[in-house]
């Protein structure tokens, strides 16, 4: 789930020319590794944020008296920063440099997490969640495109990788971090520690993974594309001597930048319009973007904690079961990184839809024993335990499936000649709807948990059809083969 920064056009030739005769295996491959573990701290950010909040949603509306409208902006306004962040992101890499994109994203999240320890009232830390957005959606956009940029060709794929994995490992350190403040402050999320509240400390915590990436982005170079567009061919040639190895031809090297960058036809909105609104493959990217959402995965990743204690779990419990979801989201993503190129984009996505629905229609149905109201809410102990599980199989096939192949087909349908444009759409669908999920939820719990589910639910079988109808398989397929 990873939007894609507009205005930086990253060249699509699978297979480029070799001047010189590029090395398959660079002098420097830890260095290489090292540069593109610190773009992908912008992901880890994302992941971080994403879940971090879970912890304290409880919290949070006790603290400031909120009622679950206002929680849901509270907790989704970050997403509308996102969106924000990710609009921006490709213009100003573009100015100023891939570098220093990563650098205002630092400041913006470090801000964000101090601001959001110390707030005043519910609209300023409202505020803080939405400058704390954009400072993601900076950086988690901005990643990938600097990694596809630096990381030699025979190693693309396995490092752009190190995006989406920097992004699951993100959510599964914020549960941990939540669930030891959480015990240190015995089991109380209002419980004091070091002057705060617990929920703030966890949000502050936030400050730490922030000025680590912040550090990191001096450590690591220019993206030499950036450094060609802006006629430092010098600085250029000493960077791509570093990740793509010595014994190439540098002077030639730069000039099939040089010529490649000539070639790109940069895509505007205007190039996306058919007879009749968005041509047809644009609104199968922007379906493909919602569906991902629809199904209600963000549900987990920012109220699961609320979501156990609804059910009668108490916070030190559902603090570990989020963390256990966290741990199957990694092995989901993993199972996806080994089969999307070995069984293919299509037949992962049904797997997972069904999978998804299955899971999600078994919530349901154990929500639907809750009893009692208020803060005295159970479930029995067989529907417990089974929406624990279902929730757990939930996040597994969603991993193994959407988590990763929309990202993957977003970057293979469109034709060269649309492309950036249409993944930007594509991915402010996404945020979109990934804010009116997380922002409607506390209100869609309030009325009915098991009818929540159920409409989710309902969005996963949905989605089978459209896959199966409208999505054509890119698996072994050239980006030039797609148009």
């Amino acid at each position: 789930m990873l939007p894609v920064a507009r205005g930086v056009h990253v060249t699509s030739t699978t297979k480029a020319p070799q001047p010189g005769g590029r090395e398959a295996h660079p002098d420097h491959l830890g260095h290489v590794i090292f540069i593109t573990a610190a773009a992908a701290m912008g992901g880890f950010l994302f992941g971080y944020d994403s879940s971090v909040i879970n912890g304290a949603t409880v919290a949070i509306q006790h603290r400031f008296d909120v009622d679950a409208n206002m929680l849901g902006w509270i907790i989704a306004t970050a997403l509308l920063g996102c969106a924000v962040g990710a609009a921006i992101a490709g213009r100003i890499a573009d100015r100023i440099g891939r570098i220093r994109c990563m650098q205002i994203a630092a400041v913006l999240f470090a801000a964000s997490a101090v601001g959001s320890a110390l707030p005043f009232a519910a609209w300023d830390l409202t505020m803080w969640r939405f400058i704390g957005g954009i400072g993601i959606g900076m950086a988690s956009v901005i990643g990938p495109a600097y990694i596809a940029e630096v990381a030699p060709p025979a190693y693309r794929g396995r490092l752009a990788s190190f995006q989406q994995a920097a992004i699951v490992i993100g959510i599964a350190v914020s549960q941990l971090v939540n669930w030891a403040i959480l015990n240190m402050a015995d089991g109380d999320q209002r419980g004091k520690l070091l002057g705060l509240e617990a929920w703030q400390l966890m949000l502050g915590v936030m400050v730490i993974p922030a000025l680590l990436y912040g550090l990191l982005s001096f450590a690591i170079p220019e993206s030499p594309r950036f450094l060609i567009s802006v006629g430092r061919n010098t600085e250029a040639k000493k960077v791509l001597g570093e990740v793509e190895g010595t014994k190439i031809d540098l002077d030639a090297r730069v000039t099939e930048i040089e010529e490649g960058m000539r070639r790109e036809h940069k895509s505007s909105f205007k190039d996306l319009l058919g007879k009749v609104g968005f041509l047809p493959i644009v609104w199968i990217g922007i379906m493909l973007s919602v569906f991902q959402q629809l199904v209600g995965i963000n549900v987990i990743f920012y109220y699961s904690n609320q979501l156990w204690q609804s059910i009668g779990k108490d916070p030190s419990s559902s603090f570990l079961y989020s963390f256990e979801t966290s741990i199957v989201n990694i092995i989901g993503t993993v199972i996806a990184m080994v089969f999307v190129d070995r069984i293919g984009r299509k037949p992962l996505a049904i797997i997972g839809s069904a999978g998804m629905a299955l899971a999600l229609f078994t919530c349901a149905w154990a929500f639907s024993y809750r009893t009692g109201t208020g803060d005295n809410v159970s479930l029995p102990d067989a529907q417990g335990l089974t929406a624990i599980i279902a929730a757990n199989f939930f996040v597994l096939f969603f991993a193994l499936s959407w988590g990763v192949v929309v990202w993957v087909l977003l970057g293979e349908i469109f034709p060269n000649r649309i492309r950036a444009a249409a993944l930007g759409v594509a991915a402010s669908a996404q945020w979109l709807a990934n804010f009116a999920i997380t922002k409607t939820f506390p209100s869609m719990s309030e009325w009915s948990l098991t009818g929540s589910y159920i409409i989710y639910g309902a969005f996963a079988v949905a989605s089978i059809p459209f896959v199966m109808k409208f999505v054509k398989e890119t698996k072994g397929k050239t980006l030039e083969e797609m148009g």
